[in-house]
């Protein structure tokens, strides 16, 4: 679509400082610089803040059942994308969490929490990503799926490609565009939203993104009873997984939904 990203904007349009002058080539999912954070003298993580948090993303993600995917290149672009957050974040406002050590708890892992939950689908679009979450942490970890990011601010945008750059994630594909009239070339096997919006405006946005057989992932706290009443029979309630992420005490859900045919009008597949 014509909001799609193919090139980078000037970090002066963007008008967020700290962001390379020079973007170096990165080749394949996982071919981040291990020196990343040694030869960039404007990287927000110091060293001791980088050995502090190495081992927490580890730990994280073998609690989450993730232990199989723990790689060290992967750690490291998941550190990489943190430090690409905290230095946009000082201008473009991308979160209210400014603790490093937070980040990893409340935006990495409450990210790959979902992991398990993915089933077969390869094809995902992440509604309202805004930082990127929790399709950049999926595609870091994830890197034989698909993942479109999709939002319509444009300086959130313009932070995903420099992510998706820097980082050589080339599953990642970067959408500027409002959900509702955003025209997918194929539909999604899942589409997935964190804290874009209540279930039924999810639905209602992004019905026209789901595939006859996909599915619709909404990460939520509290159980969302009242929001589910609403949906009145357009989606059919598959699961709500009850999602405990380390180091985090709040409540997370995952509701699972699907489309019923016949009731939703047309479903791309």
């Amino acid at each position: 679509t014509g909001g799609d990203f193919t090139a980078l904007d000037s970090p002066e349009k963007a008008r967020c400082p700290g962001t390379p002058q020079r973007l170096i080539p990165a080749h394949g999912y996982f071919k981040t610089r291990v020196s990343y954070f040694k030869t960039r003298n404007s990287t927000i993580l110091k060293p001791t803040i980088q050995l502090f948090l190495k081992p927490t993303i580890q730990q994280g993600m073998a609690q989450l059942g993730l232990a199989d995917r723990v790689e060290i290149d992967l750690v490291n672009s998941l550190l990489a994308y943190l430090d690409l957050l905290q230095r946009w974040n000082k201008v473009c406002n991308l979160t209210a969490v400014r603790d490093p050590e937070q980040m990893v708890y409340r935006h990495i892992l409450d990210s790959l929490a979902i992991g398990p939950h993915l089933g077969s689908g390869v094809r995902c679009i992440d509604v309202g990503s805004g930082a990127g979450l929790p399709g950049v942490p999926l595609a870091i970890v994830y890197p034989e799926r698909e993942f479109h990011l999709l939002d319509s601010n444009g300086k959130k945008t313009r932070f995903l490609f420099q992510v998706k750059t820097e980082l050589g994630l080339d599953n990642i594909t970067v959408h500027n565009s409002r959900a509702e009239t955003f025209v997918a070339v194929r539909p999604y096997d899942i589409v997935l939203s964190r804290a874009f919006a209540s279930l039924i405006d999810m639905v209602e946005s992004c019905m026209h993104l789901c595939a006859a057989d996909g599915c619709f992932l909404a990460m939520k706290g509290l159980y969302p009873e009242q929001e589910l009443v609403t949906l009145d029979g357009r989606c059919q309630l598959v699961a709500a997984h009850r999602i405990q992420v380390p180091g985090l005490p709040e409540q997370r859900h995952l509701i699972e939904l699907r489309p019923v045919p016949g009731v939703n009008g047309e479903i791309l597949g």
